[in-house]
C-alpha cells in the first residue's frame, strides 16, 4: 500500500502507556465480549448492557517501542485520513455530512463509552462515542495468529471499523439494534451477520474510491485484504477454536461471505451495492 506520503489524520488519540483500569474476574459477559470481538467490529455495548460492574484493578499499560510505535501510529493516521477524505466525498454526493470518527490507540486495556475492553477484545467501534479502538499489538496477531500479513490487511481492519461508523451515521446501526431486541437468538445473529458483511462491503467501497482518486494500491494489496477477510470468517474461527462449525451462531459471516461482500464493494465502489439487508442470500 502506498501510504508513506499520505496525509495524517488529526483524529488519532494515542493512549498507549497510560494507566487505565483493567477489569478483573468479570463474568460470562466479559468472556462473551472477548470471543465475539475477536471476529472484529462487535459493539461491546450489546454485551455489556445490563451487566453488573466488575471488580477493577489498575494496570500500567506496556509502552510500545518508539520506532515501532511511531510507525504504527503514522500508518494508522494515514489510513484514517484516507477514509476521512473518501467518505466525506461519498457523503457529499449523497447530500449528507460525514462526521469524522476518532481512533484510539491503546495497549493493555481501555475505557470506552461502551464499557471496558482488554487487549484480547481486538479492534472495535463504539457508537456511543463515535470512536474506533485498536490495541497496537493486534496487527502482530493478525499476521501471526490469523495468518493474514501485509499493510493492506491492516488497512482493511481499520476500514471495516470505519464502516461501522458509516452505518451509525446513516442510521443503519440503530435500526438493526432495535430489530435485534424483538428477535430470538438465531434471528439476532442473522441481523448481526448482515451488519458485519455490510461493513466489509463499505471497506471495499473505500478501497475502490481511494485507489481511484489517490492510487494507493500496489500489486497484491487486494489479496492481502481478502486474506484477512478469509482468516476471520466465523466458520474458520469456530473450526480452529472448537473443532466444529455452527452456522446459526455466526455473528460476522463465513469466510466466503466476507470475501464476497468486500469484493462487491471494491468492484462497484458504490454504497447502494452494499445493501446486505435486501439481499435474498448473503
Amino acid at each position: 500500500m502506498r501510504w508513506t506520503s499520505g496525509r495524517q489524520s488529526d483524529n488519532v488519540e494515542d493512549q498507549r502507556g497510560s494507566r487505565v483500569p483493567l477489569v478483573a474476574g468479570g463474568g460470562i459477559g466479559s468472556i462473551v465480549l472477548v470471543l465475539l470481538a475477536l471476529y472484529f467490529g462487535i459493539d461491546p455495548s450489546v454485551v455489556l448492557q445490563g451487566q453488573p460492574p466488575a471488580q477493577q484493578t489498575t494496570q500500567q499499560a506496556p509502552a510500545a517501542s518508539s520506532r515501532g510505535g511511531d510507525e504504527i501510529r503514522d500508518f494508522v493516521s494515514v489510513v484514517l485520513a484516507d477514509t476521512e477524505d473518501t467518505w466525506r466525498e461519498i457523503f457529499r454526493r449523497m447530500n449528507r455530512e460525514y462526521i469524522d470518527p476518532k481512533l484510539v490507540l491503546f495497549s493493555g486495556s481501555v475505557q470506552s463509552a461502551c464499557g471496558m475492553a482488554g487487549a484480547a477484545v481486538g479492534p472495535f467501534y463504539c457508537p456511543g462515542d463515535h470512536k474506533l479502538y485498536l490495541d497496537t499489538s493486534f496487527f502482530r496477531d493478525l499476521r501471526d495468529r490469523f495468518g493474514a500479513p501485509g499493510d493492506f490487511a491492516q488497512a482493511y481492519v481499520i476500514a471495516h471499523e470505519v464502516g461501522h461508523h458509516v452505518q451509525t451515521l446513516l442510521g443503519i446501526s440503530d435500526k438493526v439494534q432495535n430489530a435485534r431486541r424483538g428477535a430470538d437468538r438465531t434471528q439476532a445473529n442473522a441481523l448481526s451477520v448482515r451488519l458485519e458483511l455490510q461493513a466489509d462491503c463499505f471497506a471495499g467501497v473505500w478501497a475502490k474510491n481511494a485507489d481511484k482518486t489517490r492510487h494507493i494500491l500496489e500489486e497484491g494489496d487486494v489479496d492481502e485484504a481478502l486474506g484477512a477477510a478469509t482468516a476471520i470468517g466465523d466458520d474458520r474461527l469456530q473450526k480452529q477454536s472448537q473443532g466444529r462449525v455452527v452456522p446459526e451462531s455466526f455473528t460476522h459471516g463465513s469466510s466466503a461471505q466476507r470475501v464476497r461482500w468486500f469484493q462487491r464493494g471494491f468492484e462497484s465502489g458504490e454504497v447502494r451495492q452494499c445493501d446486505t439487508f435486501a439481499a435474498d442470500r448473503v
